[in-house]
């Protein structure tokens, strides 16, 4: 673990080569104008990119890399030190920790890398500073100064494995839908495997989309945002501001988070709280004080606007507009037509009016007169028997789906008694957001092949016989990692999936193991250049499940691990790929980043699992939908219902021709035409601002996890994630290029809520970019207020500190006793009564 020692004559002889290329830039001297010429040839695209600098672009390819990344290297700088261990461990520990506890949790709270970046920097420099130079069994305790690369693995080691472990949710909805408790050792070996065998195939695709010049998108613009020193006063500042204000909507006055001031004004109108609510509603309140709900499907740094505007456009469409026309008016058929002057033929009744026998009529006519739709709507899926918005699933009652009632005693599907009992409805935003998982499936696909196809071809072609640019050859002096070491990460980890499918009662063949592998190394080369060069990562979540849940329906563990090997193998190679552009711009020893990386994963899958076991253990009514302190785990009932959908009930029982959810299988058609129209506009009228339509297929339908990096003139505070999530702002142009955007942000993961933000966006140019310094601060800040909230006032006397005082006065009620915080349908059921259809 000491410093890398190389020989003198073979770094000499490197350098004196690379002097030599004629590619070879000094920085210290100019550039000739025949060599602009030529970078400004090699630069600038062939097609309109609106995140381009053109001017930054003729100095460099990629001006991203140039701005962040140094051109040399001194091979003799430390790296591989026990301080960058000891640290790195400790990052591996803590930040997994806290977000695996958050995890469970709303809102969640995400400590991102970011956190460890800026924090490392004062820590390494008082071990210099304070710390002897001694050796413990050869190991240099202190070796000098604290240095960039040794900031670099240290940082690398804290993100690598700070989310939360996919397989973890197997874990949770195993003991939550399925009353499987199974040890640690099979908790652990499908952490370990579906987590680290990306890894070995990341391996193979790193000559692909590692070493290629072409391919430095495959960096996002968090990680050139390398090593902002200055920064850390601020990040210190800013969370102890954060922490002590998030005392207040946090616990003091939760009405503040989940802000539905609407629905207090008329807590029994059930249309209001459909239109306003934050728990069951479409939040068109759109307003918050909590930074936890703000970042809840990311912190809003780094989307430009063009971006936002195609994902709000989406985001309108789809959940306020759509969704509403969905869920209220019945009359056979379905019948939807534009028209515009339906302004003055919808009547305009108060919205705050009494509710009673027309309040469908009302919330439907309020929405489409504004927007000039005209309509007759059918009670599509049987929804307005359930809440409109729900990550939850219902059977014909309009209560929770119990799927213990349709499975045998050795949980596998009982076709008898689901004819006894009911089939599975789903809210109306859920099955939105299936029909968008359908539609960003080949949105992307298509997206990708209309808009980028020339160089996607272009760069398969010359991933393996490219010329090294300056980084590659400066990492020409590092040995590469051996193929053996990833063959054996391989061979191990496969080892440990085939003995917890069948040690443990999986029901899941090994034939179907093998299968979910070879579709995760099929995709993962052409999927990752499709991310690198379009910022756009298609998700294989979707894809699993149909494959799985048509081959063995019925089985919903195996559905879930069949989509964990599927989806997670394909996502952490590229993560792995993606860790190790970062090294190679920053000159990281190709071995030492493959071991830190595979030991913080085993170290943080390892914490997780531990910190899950815990909270299942000691916090009451974990993952229960009324849980009194947040825990009632919304991820894990999104997964768990998936479980049921796809893998108890089966996709044929519900997306089949004449099944209830048929419909939603033509958004795959929907995905399909959106970039075709786009791409067409563009041809049509190249130079108009309908070429931003190139992003909004992909956008438009609430599918966008990896929005653009910001640009020059367009920047916003955003992003985007999720299912469904969306943004919208606007921006006053300040001096220098730079924007000071308000955004109203209705987010949500599978169900909305909502956020008001001020925020400020840097240039292209400007990576150390205030933003970042100001969420990581208010990330550790809300983090570690939570936790000390959690553990002082919640968790101690089982809960019943304040109970009587704090806990049950005016502001921390009133968002519950509404009809939205009391899951209230637009119609209700009486007792005995059901709803849907007469046989299934």
């Amino acid at each position: 673990m000491s410093a890398i020692t190389t020989d003198d004559q073979h770094v000499a002889d490197t350098r004196d080569s690379m002097e030599k290329a004629p590619d070879y830039h000094d920085p210290e001297k100019g550039l000739a104008p025949a060599d602009i010429e030529a970078l400004e040839a090699a630069a600038l695209p062939e097609f309109d990119d609106p995140n381009l600098d053109k001017d930054a672009a003729i100095a460099v390819r990629t001006p991203e890399v140039r701005s962040a990344v140094a051109n040399t290297d001194d091979p003799t700088i430390p790296c591989n030190t026990l301080r960058a261990w000891v640290l790195g461990l400790i990052w591996a520990i803590i930040i997994p920790g806290l977000n695996q506890f958050f995890f469970f949790r709303y809102p969640a709270v995400t400590v991102t890398s970011i956190v460890a970046q800026l924090l490392t920097f004062p820590l390494g420099r008082a071990w210099a500073r304070l710390l002897p130079n001694v050796s413990i069994l050869g190991v240099q305790l202190n070796p000098g100064p604290f240095t960039i690369k040794e900031h670099v693995i240290i940082t690398i080691m804290a993100g690598v494995g700070a989310g939360s472990a996919y397989a973890t949710d197997i874990v949770a909805v195993q003991r939550v839908y399925y009353d499987q408790t199974f040890n640690f050792g099979y908790q652990w070996m499908i952490v370990m495997s579906t987590q680290l065998i990306g890894f070995s195939i990341g391996g193979i695709a790193r000559r692909f989309l590692v070493q290629p010049p072409e391919h430095d998108l495959a960096v996002q613009p968090r990680h050139l945002r390398a090593v902002q020193y200055p920064a850390c006063a601020a990040v210190c500042g800013g969370r102890v501001q954060g922490a002590c204000w998030y005392l207040v909507p946090g616990y003091l006055f939760t009405g503040l988070s989940f802000f539905s001031w609407v629905c207090w004004i008329k807590p029994n109108n059930v249309v209001v709280n459909q239109l306003f609510g934050v728990n069951y509603g479409l939040a068109m309140g759109m307003v918050t004080f909590d930074w936890a709900q703000i970042t809840y499907i990311g912190s809003p740094l780094a989307t430009p606007w063009w971006a936002e505007a195609n994902i709000a456009v989406g985001f309108v469409f789809f959940f306020w507009i759509l969704t509403p026309a969905l869920y209220v008016r019945t009359a056979p058929p379905l019948s939807l037509s534009l028209s515009f002057p339906a302004f003055s033929l919808l009547p305009s009744p108060p919205l705050f009016s009494t509710p009673g026998a027309y309040a469908q009529p009302r919330m439907a006519s309020y929405l489409l007169r504004s927007v000039g739709v005209s309509s007759r709507f059918t009670n599509t899926f049987y929804s307005k028997y359930m809440p409109i918005s729900s990550g939850g699933s219902f059977d014909n009652t309009g209560a929770s789906y119990n799927v213990s009632r349709i499975l045998t005693p050795d949980k596998v599907f009982d076709e008898q008694k689901y004819k006894e009992y009911s089939p599975i409805f789903l809210s109306t935003t859920f099955s939105i957001s299936y029909g968008l998982s359908f539609a960003s499936i080949t949105a992307t696909i298509t997206h990708a092949f209309l808009f980028f196809r020339k160089q996607i071809w272009t760069q398969s072609r010359r991933a393996m016989h490219e010329q090294p640019d300056i980084h590659a050859r400066l990492m020409a002096v590092y040995p590469q990692v051996p193929e053996w070491w990833y063959a054996i990460i391989f061979i191990t980890m496969f080892v440990f999936g085939i003995v917890a499918i069948e040690v443990w009662d999986t029901k899941f063949p090994v034939q179907f193991f093998i299968l979910a592998l070879v579709i995760s190394f099929v995709y993962v080369i052409p999927i990752g250049m499709i991310q690198a060069i379009t910022n756009q990562q298609v998700g294989l979540n979707v894809i699993t499940e149909l494959i799985i849940g048509y081959a063995l329906p019925g089985r919903p563990v195996a559905m879930m691990m069949f989509k964990t090997w599927g989806y997670i193998t394909m996502a952490q190679a590229l993560t792995f790929t993606s860790d190790f552009k970062l090294g190679h711009y920053m000159k990281i020893p190709p071995r030492h980043m493959f071991t830190c990386q595979v030991v913080a994963t085993v170290v943080a899958g390892t914490v997780q699992l531990g910190v899950q076991a815990w909270m299942f253990t000691n916090i009451e009514g974990m993952c229960d939908r009324d849980q009194k302190d947040g825990f009632w785990c919304p991820s894990t009932g999104v997964f768990g219902t998936a479980s049921i959908i796809w893998g108890v009930i089966g996709p044929a029982r519900q997306f089949s021709h004449g099944q209830i959810y048929y419909a939603l299988t033509f958004f795959f058609l929907i995905g399909f035409l959106c970039p075709l129209i786009a791409w067409l506009c563009t041809l049509k009228w190249p130079n108009s601002w309908l070429r931003y339509l190139k992003c909004l297929p992909r956008h438009l339908l609430g599918h966008g996890p990896h929005p653009p990096p910001p640009t020059r003139t367009t920047t916003s505070p955003g992003r985007s994630s999720g299912s469904s999530s969306s943004m919208l702002s606007g921006g006053a142009t300040l001096r220098g290029g730079q924007s000071t955007t308000v955004r109203l942000l209705p987010s949500f993961p599978s169900l909305p809520f909502p956020s008001l933000t001020i925020s400020y966006t840097p240039t292209h140019a400007d990576l150390a970019s205030p933003t970042d310094v100001l969420s990581a601060a208010l990330d550790s800040g809300v983090a570690v207020s939570a936790v000390l909230i959690f553990f002082i006032l919640q968790y101690p006397r089982n809960g019943t500190i304040g109970l009587n005082t704090i806990q049950s006065w005016w502001g921390n009620t009133v968002w519950l006793n509404t009809a939205d915080g009391n899951k209230t349908p637009l119609i209700s059921l009486a007792d005995g009564e059901t709803f849907g259809p007469s046989t299934w």
